[in-house]
C-alpha cells in the first residue's frame, strides 16, 4: 500500500500522521481538514522534520477532498471533540453530519479504500460509516481496544511493576462507560493476572480503564487523548499495510457473531490486507456476556436515537 489519508489535522490526526512518517509505512500521507491551512501547516511541519527522523515518506495537507485520490486506507479522526464532562455520546449529533458528509468524499474519492472510523462516538459512527457506504463490513471498522487494552495493560503494569512488554490485556465492546475489560483473557507473559493481583486492584483496574479517556481529558482540561490513540491507529494501520493477520480488538460490523446482528461493537478480529478478515468468537462466561450484552444495547440505544 502506498498512500494513507487522515481526515482531520486535530491532535489526534496530527499525531498519527508524525507516527506514519517516522514508521515509513507508506509513501504518502496525507492530511485533510477544512479549516484553511490548518492541514497544509501541520503536514509541512512533519515533513520538515522528515531529515531528522530519516523518513522518505511524503506528508501534505489539503482542504479538498480530491486530495485522497487513490488512498489505499483512510483514517478519519475529524470532528468535535468532548469536553470535560462530556460523554463520547454527546458528541453524536455534531458528528454524525460530519461523517457522512466523509463518507460521501471517500466514495466519490478513493471508493476502494479500506476505512478506519476514530471519531466517536466510535462504534456508532463505525456503524453509520459502514451503512452510508455500502461496502463490505471488511472495508469499515474502528479503533477501540486496540487503545482501551493498551491502557488496560499499562494500568496493570504500573500496579505490579512488571514489564508492560509481557502484559496482554483485552477489552471487549463499545468504546464508552459500558466497555468491557476482560481479566479473564488478561495475562502477564502467558501467566493469569489474579496470580499477580488480588480481585480488589484487579477491579480497580477495570474501572480505571473504563474511565481512562475522561482521567486523561479531566487532567489536561484543554484537549482529550492523542499520542495514545494515534498509536493505536498505526498499530492497525501496520497490520492492514503488511498484511500481518494480527489478532486485534477492533469495532468490528456484526454479523451473527456473538449472537449479535447488525450493530458494530469492540471485538478480536484478524486484521489484514483486506481489513477484518474475521471475526474472532471468544467463549464469555455469564457474568461476561452480561455485559458485553449491556455493552450492545448502550450502542444500540445510540443508534436507534438516530431513527
Amino acid at each position: 500500500m502506498s498512500k494513507i489519508t487522515i481526515i482531520g489535522a486535530g491532535r489526534v490526526g496530527e499525531s498519527t500522521a508524525q507516527i506514519l512518517s517516522q514508521s515509513e509505512l507508506v509513501h504518502e500521507v496525507v492530511l485533510m481538514d477544512i479549516r484553511d491551512g490548518v492541514a497544509r501547516g501541520t503536514a509541512l511541519d512533519i515533513q520538515e522534520s522528515a531529515l531528522l527522523f530519516g523518513s522518505d515518506t511524503r506528508v501534505t495537507g489539503d482542504e479538498s477532498p480530491e486530495a485522497m485520490a487513490g488512498s489505499d486506507l483512510v483514517v478519519v479522526t475529524a470532528g468535535v471533540p468532548r469536553k470535560p464532562g462530556m460523554s463520547r455520546s454527546d458528541v453524536l449529533a455534531t458528528n454524525i453530519r460530519v461523517v457522512e458528509g466523509i463518507i460521501a468524499d471517500i466514495s466519490r474519492h478513493a471508493p476502494d479504500a479500506i476505512v478506519i472510523m476514530v471519531t466517536n462516538p466510535v462504534d456508532v459512527l463505525t456503524h453509520i460509516a459502514w451503512n452510508r457506504s455500502g461496502w463490505d463490513r471488511a472495508r469499515v471498522f474502528g479503533l477501540s481496544g486496540v487503545l482501551d487494552s493498551a491502557r488496560m495493560a499499562s494500568f496493570i503494569a504500573m500496579e505490579t511493576g512488571l514489564s508492560i512488554k509481557d502484559v496482554t490485556a483485552l477489552v471487549l465492546g463499545g468504546h464508552g462507560d459500558a466497555m468491557v475489560p476482560m481479566p479473564r483473557y488478561t495475562t502477564i507473559n502467558g501467566i493469569p493476572l489474579d496470580l499477580f493481583l488480588d480481585q480488589d486492584r484487579i477491579n480497580a483496574i477495570v474501572e480505571r480503564t473504563r474511565n481512562g479517556g475522561a482521567e486523561i481529558l479531566a487532567l489536561k482540561k484543554t484537549s482529550s487523548a492523542n499520542d495514545s490513540p494515534a498509536a493505536a491507529v498505526a498499530v492497525m494501520l501496520d497490520a492492514v499495510c503488511n498484511d500481518r493477520k494480527r489478532i486485534l480488538p477492533c469495532v468490528a460490523v456484526l454479523d451473527g457473531e456473538y449472537g449479535m446482528h447488525d450493530i458494530s461493537i469492540g471485538v478480536p478480529v484478524v486484521l489484514g490486507r483486506r481489513g477484518v478478515e474475521r471475526v474472532v468468537e471468544l467463549p464469555l462466561s455469564d457474568e461476561e456476556r452480561r455485559q458485553f450484552t449491556h455493552s450492545v444495547e448502550m450502542v444500540r440505544r445510540d443508534l436507534v436515537s438516530l431513527s
